[in-house]
C-alpha cells in the first residue's frame, strides 16, 4: 500500500445475531485460528495461525504469539519465527517444556517441522536444522503432508505424561511416542476412532488419571468436535460415550462452525475451558473462541455451551489502569457491508459492517475498515467531556502486516496538536501510546497499513 496519509474510519465486524459482551468471544482483537493456548508462569499464551490474508490458503500471516495476564487484555510484539515469516505457517502446537527449552510444533509448508526457543515467547528456531527452509539446509520436517499409515502431516499437539514421556498426535488420526530429544518420533500408530472421515486439530490431554482425545469432523460451517477417553494410556485402549459430540454449531445462537482448538486448564485449579476456532465469514477469516469445558462425575464430557460470553478475566491484575469510556466515534468513510456466503450451511445469516462504532463496542468480533479509494482515512473518537488521559491502545485490522500512523488531540474539535503514533512500520498489536494531556477528541490518522481498527481503548 501506498504512503499516502489515511485517516482512521471506525468499523464493525457485526452480524444479524446479539454482539459479544465486554471480555466476551472472540477473545483476540484478530482473525487468527487453529488456537492452542496455555499458561505458563501465569501469562496465558496463544499459538495460532494469522488468518485475514485476502488470499486463502495461498499465504498465511507472520508467526505470531497472542499473550495475556488476565485473559481479556491481549497482545503481540513482532513475528516470533523469523525462519518461517515468508513461508506457509499454520496450527502451531501447545508449547511444550522440556529440560529449560521450550518446543513448538508447528506446520510449515504443508509439514510439520519443530521449532525451539528460551522463552514461551520466542523467538523460536529450526530445532533439527539450518535456520532456513530453503536450500541444502532446509530443515527435514517431521511428519510429511502425506504422512505415515494414511495420515496428514499437520496440526501437531504434543502431550506430556506425568512419567516425563512425550506423545504427538496429528491430522488424521496420526499419533506417536516423541523420544527424549523432543525431535524425533517413535513409531507412527493410527488411532482408531468411533467416527469416520476426514478430522484434523487432534488434542490430547490427562484429568484425574483420564486420558481424553479430541477430534474434529468435517469443517467450515459444520466443524464439530468429538471425544473419546482411555483410563490406560495415551493411546488406549479407547472408550467411547454415547454422548460423544461435545462441540457443534448452536444456530439458536448464531454460533457455527466450532473447529480446531484445544483445551487447557487453569494452574492450580480444576477449571478448563475449550477453546476453538468459530466460522467467521468463511474461508481464512477466523476468530477464536473459549468456553468452559465441564465433566460429570464418571469423568466423561458435557456437551460444550457455545456463548457470545465468554469466560471473562481470569486472572485479576493487580493496579490495572482505569478505562475510559468513549462516547462516539466518527470516520472519514466506511467500507460497504458484506452479506456472508454460506459454504455448506444454508441457514447461515450473517452481514459484516464496518461503521465506526465498532471500534468503541468493547467486542473483538467487530471492526471498522474504511472504503476502498479513501487515501485519507481517519477516525475521530469523542470522550464526552475533556478528561485528562494516560494512555491509548488501538488494535489494527490486520496488524502482523505492519503499521504506521499519527495520534492528534483536541479539547474541542477544532484545533488539533500532535501527541503519538509513529512514522515507521511495525508490526504489534497494539500499539500504545502513552499520553500525558486533557483532551475530549482523539484522532488516528493512518500513514501505512490497513486503514482499520477492532477496537480501540483509552485510559
Amino acid at each position: 500500500m501506498r504512503a499516502s496519509l489515511w485517516v482512521v474510519v471506525i468499523t464493525l465486524f457485526s452480524t444479524t445475531i446479539t454482539l459479544a459482551q465486554p471480555a466476551g468471544n472472540p477473545i483476540i482483537p484478530d482473525l487468527i485460528a487453529d488456537p492452542s493456548i496455555v499458561e505458563i508462569d501465569g501469562i496465558f499464551y496463544c499459538y495460532a495461525t494469522t488468518d485475514g490474508t485476502g488470499q486463502g490458503l495461498a499465504k498465511s500471516g507472520l508467526p505470531v504469539v497472542w499473550r495475556s495476564k488476565d485473559f481479556v487484555n491481549w497482545r503481540f510484539d513482532g513475528t516470533v519465527f523469523p525462519a518461517a515469516a515468508d513461508q506457509l505457517y499454520w496450527a502451531p502446537s501447545t508449547v511444550t517444556k522440556v529440560k529449560g527449552k521450550y518446543y513448538l510444533y508447528p506446520t510449515i509448508n504443508h509439514d510439520i517441522h519443530v521449532a525451539v526457543a528460551s522463552s514461551p515467547a520466542g523467538p523460536f528456531h529450526v530445532a533439527n536444522g539450518g535456520d532456513t527452509f530453503t536450500g541444502p539446509n532446509a530443515p527435514k520436517p517431521l511428519v510429511t503432508d502425506k504422512g505415515p499409515k494414511g495420515t496428514k502431516g499437520i496440526d501437531a499437539e504434543v502431550f506430556i505424561d506425568d512419567d516425563g514421556k512425550a506423545y504427538m498426535v496429528w491430522a488424521q488420526r496420526g499419533a506417536a511416542r516423541v523420544h527424549p530429544d523432543m525431535i524425533t518420533l517413535d513409531t507412527t500408530v493410527v488411532i482408531k476412532t468411533k467416527r469416520g472421515g476426514y478430522s484434523e486439530g487432534p488434542f490430547l490431554f490427562k484429568r484425574k488419571g483420564i486420558y481424553y482425545y479430541l477430534y474434529t469432523l468435517s469443517g467450515h460451517e459444520n466443524y464439530q468436535y468429538a471425544y473419546m477417553y482411555s483410563r490406560v494410556s495415551p493411546f488406549g485402549p479407547f472408550e467411547f460415550p454415547e454422548q460423544d459430540i461435545i462441540a457443534t454449531t448452536d444456530r439458536s445462537k448464531g454460533i457455527y462452525g466450532p473447529g480446531h482448538g484445544c483445551v487447557f486448564n487453569v494452574k492450580g485449579t480444576d477449571n478448563y475451558y475449550f477453546t476453538y476456532l468459530e466460522f467467521g465469514r468463511g474461508s481464512t477469516n477466523r476468530q477464536v473462541w473459549v468456553d468452559k469445558l465441564s465433566f460429570n462425575e464418571d469423568g466423561t464430557i458435557q456437551p460444550v455451551v457455545l456463548t457470545h460470553e465468554g469466560v471473562g478475566a481470569l486472572h485479576v491484575v493487580k493496579n490495572a489502569p482505569k478505562q475510559l469510556a468513549i462516547k462516539d466515534a466518527t470516520a472519514s468513510s466506511s467500507l460497504p457491508d458484506l452479506k456472508v456466503k454460506p459454504i455448506k450451511d444454508t441457514t447461515l445469516n450473517r452481514t459484516e459492517t464496518y461503521q465506526p462504532k465498532n471500534a468503541i463496542d468493547a467486542s473483538n468480533g467487530t471492526r471498522w475498515m474504511a472504503a476502498p479509494g479513501d487515501s485519507l482515512a481517519t477516525c475521530t473518537l469523542d470522550l464526552g467531556s475533556a478528561q485528562k488521559l494516560k494512555r491509548l491502545d488501538a488494535y489494527f485490522v490486520m496488524p502482523t502486516a505492519g503499521h504506521a500512523y499519527r495520534l492528534d488531540y483536541s479539547t474541542d474539535g477544532k484545533t488539533w496538536k500532535r501527541c503519538g503514533g509513529h512514522t515507521d512500520v511495525k508490526i504489534k498489536s497494539p500499539h500504545t501510546d502513552k499520553l500525558s494531556i486533557t483532551a475530549q477528541y482523539l484522532r488516528i490518522t493512518f500513514i501505512k497499513g490497513t486503514p482499520g481498527l477492532w477496537e480501540v481503548k483509552v485510559y
